[in-house]
């Protein structure tokens, strides 16, 4: 799929979110790879395509109808955000194509064009309606591309909206336990010999079994310091998120290491970020990386937590102590995990460079080195959790 495709499909289920949709990470994902394979070639098919894959219930047709007329049928120039309510010139189908739904065909439901309300001629209603879709896509815009440190209290809880939707994914690992799968290496001789018993003995079809994978272990380590604190504020949301979807475990320090996996574990998210500020009594003091990352290799990762799995440390690097301390644990935090991910939030700006003393130490030692300073930003996070970067 190309870049301009995913940000299309990504763009329209912001717009149907906006609207009032519930639309997932996983059906975006699913409309993508339709298109794919479908490759529609009229906007008819491009219709059904993506209503088919992005919707779950009758009454949410008419809001789709009208994001879908918006995006793809002209009415709105999305990308500039001009306001223009103007409806399309009415879609030719080719022949031998099925033409586009009427209102008919959709069981009663307004097509994605607008019709003129009972008592007023002019579609002022539909034109509210539009007005007020883009005006939240809009917002929903600007929130995206904001810096976290600039953001006011309001506007950071919105955030939880959108850490909601992230599905982080670690890469798989292989387990030690195996399952039944006629395409598996493996011959499973006790199973194979049982089920032979109805054959007379003759093991006519033998049982094979492959090894199961599972995703591998996430621990997030983040900076509360106070060169940290504004985007500290942020990314809690997103260990909290991280610990409900992924199982994560979640680390604070400044001149401490606190774990706040059980403070976190509380659905609530305004109940979880009050028991991880409580549980962590050096917030916004000084840093000390060094040694937070010395307790953490030496009362978690060698015991088995930080083995084969995929940390992220989110900081700026501002180490107050000697860095030798924080080049040698995170030699020894490499040797342990699969995967060391560091977010700096910094390095968004064009001018910076790792000359920092905790920086210049770590960055060796790190597998991929991005800034996650902003929401639109935490896509980079996601893809080097994944791997993919």
């Amino acid at each position: 799929m190309s870049t301009d495709l995913a940000e299309v499909v990504g763009r329209f289920g912001q717009l149907l979110r906006a609207a009032g949709v519930p639309v997932t990470a996983e059906r975006t994902g699913r409309f993508a790879a339709a298109i794919d394979a479908v490759r529609p070639t009229t906007t008819e098919r491009l219709y059904w395509t993506a209503r088919v894959t992005l919707l779950d219930d009758r009454a949410q047709i008419a809001t789709f109808d009208r994001v879908f007329a918006q995006v793809f049928g002209g009415m709105v120039d999305v990308a500039d955000v001009r306001g223009d309510a103007s409806p399309p010139p009415p879609a030719t189908a080719r022949p031998g194509e099925p033409r586009m739904p009427s209102s008919h065909d959709r069981g009663g439901i307004p097509a994605a064009t607008p019709s003129p309300v009972p008592g007023e001629g002019d579609g002022r209603a539909d034109d509210e309606a539009q007005e007020t879709v883009l005006a939240a896509v809009s917002a929903q815009e600007r929130l995206r591309h904001k810096d976290f440190a600039a953001m006011s209290p309001e506007e950071l809880v919105r955030l939880r909206e959108l850490f909601a939707q992230l599905a982080v994914a670690p890469p798989p690992r292989r387990s030690r336990r195996h399952r039944v799968d006629r395409r598996g290496r493996r011959v499973d001789l006790r199973a194979t010999l049982a089920r032979a018993h109805r054959t007379a003995g003759d093991p006519v079809r033998p049982i094979r079994r492959r090894q199961r994978t599972r995703p591998r272990r996430l621990v997030l380590l983040c900076d509360i310091s106070g060169s940290m604190e504004p985007y500290a504020r942020a990314y809690l949301q997103l260990l909290h998120s991280a610990v409900g979807g992924a199982r994560a475990e979640a680390f604070v320090f400044a001149t401490q290491l606190t774990r706040v996996t059980r403070s976190l574990a509380v659905r609530q998210a305004d109940a979880a970020l009050r028991r991880a500020g409580a549980a962590a009594p050096d917030w916004s003091g000084g840093t000390r990386i060094g040694e937070a990352l010395q307790r953490f290799n030496d009362d978690y990762g060698r015991r088995g937590l930080a083995r084969g799995a995929v940390v992220v440390i989110v900081s700026d690097g501002w180490e107050r102590d000697d860095p030798a301390l924080l080049a040698r644990e995170m030699e020894r935090l490499g040797r342990l995990a699969y995967r060391v991910v560091w977010v700096n939030p910094r390095r968004a700006s064009p001018r910076y460079e790792p000359l920092v003393g905790g920086m210049a130490a770590a960055l060796p030692h790190v597998d991929a080195f991005v800034s996650g300073h902003s929401p639109a930003a935490i896509d980079e996070v996601l893809a080097a959790i994944a791997g993919q970067r």
